[in-house]
């Protein structure tokens, strides 16, 4: 393993001080130094750089630009390995070959297709509301997490790529494990290897029999006369269904934290005086999903202002500093504030070639599951102080361990 850069921002993996760590990279400026458990990267806390390097075809996915890596510094053994050498899809090549690996996803998420899915998500969403009335009667605490905003994309996600939902707690475990810098790394490996073989396995079952699901879309695809490989459509299905569950149940519990601490922007909200489309917007820019992003190497020296990013080097994205640059979104942008105009500039969910494929389904399950939320549960409050609400031990999102609340 490689050793520290003497004066590398050290990103903590215990997540103990998100809200310091943010201040003290936005502090270094646009683009500084990291440490990630021993490799040094740069990362990005300025939005109009990050849009930049973002659309710049000189920072590529594919891991084996990267000199730690070809070199033999970075290993299997390195903790963060798995969300960077994650197989072959859409979310790990560039260019043409990310274009033929992505259009299928993205035509099974136009406008109108997700508008079919609509209803889908409003029953699941009724469904778990009222599993959240049964568990939260007179007095009683409910980790909103365990019971909402876990389950919810989770169920969402896997109707939409027909994954069965006795599967649901053996997939959330797993995802767990792999995030958490809690995981023992052979264990991270194994789960790793777990994954691998069922969505092997899945894919291999709808291969044989089709069924109207965006799995069985991506294995029918026939683009150009080349259609994608087992290994390709797996490597689609394992990231779609991470990606698409976490994100959104940080989205939903960091808006609902974020309101319930601030009751004057919430009866704003629910006297309809602001949209719930403005609030989920400020709420990507304040506190979204994704801390860090993992990460993008150069194929050439890159010139940034002063600093020079070498050729084989690796960028890292941290959106969560990015959304409070100040040049963007004011000189308040470290305030909550559900009427700041320029909270839809944010690129919380990326920005480029690989914007989130999934990014306009998270909207619409939070656009869906917030206002249905408060409105079943108008006296919602806080169980704990703010304080105590802690974040869980993952560097890239940003997910908090719990959420209690009384219902009533």
């Amino acid at each position: 393993m490689s050793s520290p850069c003497p004066h590398a921002i050290a990103i903590d993996p215990m997540v103990g001080d998100l809200a310091g760590e943010t201040t003290r990279l936005r502090a270094a400026g646009p683009i500084t130094r990291i440490d990630l458990l021993g490799a040094p990267a740069w990362t990005i806390t300025d939005h109009t750089v990050a849009r930049q390097l973002l659309t710049d075809t000189r920072l590529v996915k594919d891991i084996n630009a990267w000199k730690l890596f070809s070199e033999g510094v970075i290993t299997r053994q390195w903790p963060l390995i798995g969300m960077i050498d994650a197989g072959r899809s859409m979310f790990t090549v560039d260019g043409p070959e990310h274009r033929r690996l992505r259009i299928k996803t993205t035509q099974a998420l136009t406008p109108r297709r997700l508008e079919e899915l609509r209803p889908t998500v409003e029953r699941l969403t009724k469904e778990l509301l009222d599993d959240l009335d049964a568990a939260g009667g007179e007095g009683a605490v409910v980790d909103l997490k365990q019971v909402f905003a876990y389950p919810l994309p989770m169920r969402v996600i896997s109707e939409l790529m027909g994954v069965p939902r006795e599967d649901h707690p053996m997939l959330l475990d797993w995802y767990k494990k792999f995030f958490s810098m809690m995981t023992p790394q052979d264990e991270r490996l194994r789960v790793i290897d777990d994954m691998d073989v069922y969505f092997t396995e899945m894919v291999r079952r709808k291969t044989a029999t089709p069924t109207d699901d965006l799995t069985s879309a991506l294995i029918l695809a026939d683009e150009g006369g080349e259609p994608l490989t087992e290994e390709e459509v797996v490597g689609n299905l394992k990231a779609l269904v991470a990606a698409g569950h976490e994100t959104t149940v940080s989205l939903i519990l960091n808006t609902v934290r974020a309101l319930l601490t601030r009751p004057e922007q919430l009866a704003r909200v629910r006297s309809e005086e602001v949209e719930w489309k403005q609030v989920i917007e400020e709420s990507l820019r304040f506190d979204g999903p994704v801390t860090h992003l993992l990460m993008r190497f150069a194929t050439e020296d890159i010139t940034v202002g002063d600093t020079v990013i070498e050729k084989g080097e690796g960028v890292v994205m941290s959106y969560r500093a990015i959304g409070r640059d100040t040049d963007v979104f004011g000189d308040d942008a470290d305030e909550f504030d559900i009427t700041r105009p320029t909270a839809h500039r944010n690129i919380s969910f990326g920005y480029g070639p690989h914007i989130c494929p999934g990014a306009a389904l998270a909207r619409l399950e939070a656009a869906i599951a917030l206002p249905a939320l408060f409105d079943r549960f108008p006296a919602l409050r806080l169980a704990d102080a703010d304080s105590d609400i802690v974040n869980l031990p993952v560097m890239t999102q940003n997910d908090i361990a719990a959420l209690p609340l009384h219902l009533v």
